[in-house]
């Protein structure tokens, strides 16, 4: 992370993303919201759960967009029932390739995030999983500036 931390995603997470990869050509793009927590005297985040697709969500080939109100239900609920320590960190979805890039779309879907969604912090977090790795970019409200972070195991 640019502020010196690590994000941290659990194995539920990471198995989670794993059975949403596109590994076949006829798997539709996925994705959902990212949620976690800040680490207390610490700049760590762990992400400690996803949503997944939904019922009304948009998916193709080659884009997912997320139109379900449940994603934001389960923000909601996840905020409550964790007594304020489970937040909306950003969004991930799946991309039909070795190593994912993030498209223009994504890039102009991200920067309207950081512009129009309510979040605690400074950034937001956007994960791409591709078929053999998967990828994180930070996102600052105050720039817009996104930028790629080192993933380590």
């Amino acid at each position: 992370m640019t502020n010196g931390g690590k994000i941290k995603l659990t194995s539920l997470v990471l198995e989670t993303l794993q059975e949403y990869k596109q590994f076949d050509k006829g798997l539709l793009e996925s994705g959902g919201v990212i949620l976690g927590r800040f680490i207390k005297v610490s700049k760590n985040i762990v992400v400690d759960k996803i949503t997944t697709p939904m019922k009304g969500d948009h998916q193709t080939r080659f884009s997912f967009k997320r139109i379900s109100p449940l994603h934001q239900e389960i923000i909601t609920d996840e905020w409550h029932k964790s007594n304020g320590t489970s937040n909306y960190l950003g969004e991930w979805h799946t991309h039909p390739e070795d190593f994912p890039t993030p498209s223009s779309v994504d890039i102009k879907d991200w920067k309207r995030k950081l512009k129009q969604d309510i979040f605690s912090g400074r950034y937001l977090y956007f994960i791409i999983a591709g078929i053999k790795s998967i990828d994180m970019w930070e996102g600052d409200r105050r720039t817009l500036e996104i930028v790629k972070l080192k993933v380590t195991n």
